[in-house]
């Protein structure tokens, strides 16, 4: 018998329940480490990047957003998804930061890669560190419905660190990012470089489409 840490979850065999737009439902037939096969369902997901983008006085930029599961508008970092084929991430950054924000910015770095809830889904998230920043128009862009609704608020870093201990932040890329920008902006931790490799980046579901 295998010591614990050693076994391979080796699957068995696959079925698709739904292929949607944005997301994917599979069920997986897994091998468990006593020989038997457990089924795990498996959402899977373009993947995407957020971004922490603070300005030289320390205030982050936070949208107000409308997300129907929750059924209320929430604070978040600018973000989106990945669903431009072969789109670097920091350019897929960059584009979300203006398209949502209408911020810009000369310097990017990886602060944290988030994986949403790896219990049922392979979503990940990049998370960014934009400085350096200016202002564009973003209301030139022309938007849809649901991006014609955001507001666009800067709040001191660490008001927006309180803001996530309170609860008030709760989407989990926005807390994570909030907290690791703080951590380097103060000196208590390093960023990587926005090319930085990225293991956990999700491939299933964007080759679906292509």
């Amino acid at each position: 018998m295998m010591a614990p840490g050693e076994h391979e979850f080796e699957v068995v065999s696959s079925k698709d329940v739904h292929i949607g737009h944005v997301v994917g439902l599979r069920v997986d037939d897994v091998r468990m480490p006593g020989g038997s096969v457990a089924k795990r369902e498996v959402v899977e997901h373009l993947g995407a990047v957020a971004i922490a983008a603070v300005d030289d006085d320390g205030a982050v930029t936070l949208i107000h957003q409308y997300r129907h599961p929750l059924g209320r508008r929430i604070w978040e970092l600018p973000a989106g998804l990945l669903d431009e084929a072969d789109e670097l991430p920091v350019d897929a950054a960059r584009r979300e930061l203006v398209e949502e924000a209408g911020v810009t910015a000369n310097r990017w770095e990886t602060l944290v890669d988030v994986a949403a809830s790896p219990g049922f889904t392979d979503e990940v998230v990049r998370v960014f560190l934009a400085r350096e920043v200016s202002e564009v128009d973003r209301e030139a862009l022309g938007h849809d419905d649901e991006e014609a609704d955001l507001v666009v608020h800067k709040v001191p870093l660490a008001e927006a660190v309180r803001m996530a201990l309170a609860g008030e932040l709760v989407n989990g890329a926005t807390v994570a990012g909030v907290l690791a920008a703080h951590a380097v902006l103060t000196g208590a931790a390093e960023t990587r470089p926005a090319d930085a490799e990225w293991r956990d980046r999700p491939r299933t579901f964007a080759k679906r489409s292509r």
